[in-house]
């Protein structure tokens, strides 16, 4: 691949993480950001940014990196089996948001670039999404997530939308739970069958919509009365996000796999967590209304306000 077509990624990225930084410190004044970039090498960096302690968030990881090996790990290759063993550029941000408030949701987003050599010819490749995990759901908000979801791929074909929603449903599901980790949202890999130009402009766009849908719903829900019993179902699904991202996340095995920073790659986790074996009568009455009225996945677009 053009080595300026990276590095106009690259610079995207690192700008995007930027900006996203900037958001929310505007949001949430009180927020502490313990900000480390960092270098290996000629040509692996990045930049960890951990923002914590807020009124607003507890925790938010902004990660963005650019690395480069000799061969691709096993979780960027399970799909291109002719690729294994190839070197590789690669390159994303990562941002996961757990709110203090457990009727704000925790919010992810990936957006991702590899390049690989492989049988004497560049591959390359988009990846990335978003989707949306609250613990109280708002009907409200789940369709406005979609609504906007939509909205993004609208200009990129027809049925762009149902086919990455539809990705995202089948991978961010906790298989071992036999549950949904959220309400779904975006999910796309491989994606290359546009123009370079084309797979790009729709990153930029997904990076957008995110941050424009999210905040929407952090501002409406933040001053959101809540008792310790609600905080308390808020760090016992806490624990369904973790398994999810230590048992079936690609991004964190690839991390792991390459042999990267382990304390960037666990940056995602949640500050609090709790596995209470058997957990109250109202803690599993509010998980029998979540999984039953938003962790399943569904049409958003077609429900009722």
């Amino acid at each position: 691949m053009e080595k300026t077509k990276i590095e106009n990624v690259e610079s995207w990225l690192s700008k995007e993480q930027a900006r996203f930084i900037s958001e929310v410190i505007g949001l949430d004044s009180s927020i502490i950001k313990h900000d480390d970039s960092w270098k290996k090498g000629s040509e692996n960096f990045g930049r960890t940014v951990v923002l914590s302690d807020g009124n607003i968030f507890e925790k938010i990881a902004v990660n963005f990196s650019s690395i480069s090996g000799d061969s691709l790990p096993e979780a960027a290759s399970a799909k291109r089996p002719d690729l294994a063993g190839s070197a590789f550029r690669a390159m994303g941000l990562s941002i996961v948001s757990h709110p203090r408030n457990p009727f704000v949701p925790t919010a992810h987003q990936n957006l991702r670039l590899f390049s690989a050599l492989g049988e004497e010819k560049s591959n390359w490749w988009f990846g990335g999404g978003y989707d949306l995990t609250p613990y109280f759901g708002f009907i409200e908000d789940s369709i406005n997530w979609h609504r906007s979801a939509k909205k993004v791929c609208a200009a990129y074909g027809v049925n762009t939308y149902e086919n990455f929603k539809e990705q995202c449903d089948a991978y961010f599901n906790v298989k071992h739970r036999k549950e949904q980790r959220g309400i779904g949202g975006l999910f796309f890999d491989d994606l290359n069958y546009w123009t370079f130009e084309k797979c790009f402009n729709f990153l930029k766009d997904v990076g957008k919509a995110f941050s424009s849908s999210y905040f929407e719903i952090v501002k409406k829900r933040k001053e959101t009365a809540y008792t310790k019993e609600h905080r308390d179902f808020q760090q016992y699904r806490r624990g369904r996000y973790v398994e999810f991202n230590l048992v079936h996340d690609r991004g964190t095995l690839f991390g792991l796999q390459f042999g990267g920073r382990i304390n960037s790659i666990l940056a995602s986790l949640p500050p609090t967590v709790t596995w209470p074996y058997e957990p109250s009568e109202n803690l599993k009455k509010y998980e029998s209304d979540l999984l039953t009225e938003f962790l399943t996945p569904k049409d958003w677009l077609s429900e009722n306000l």
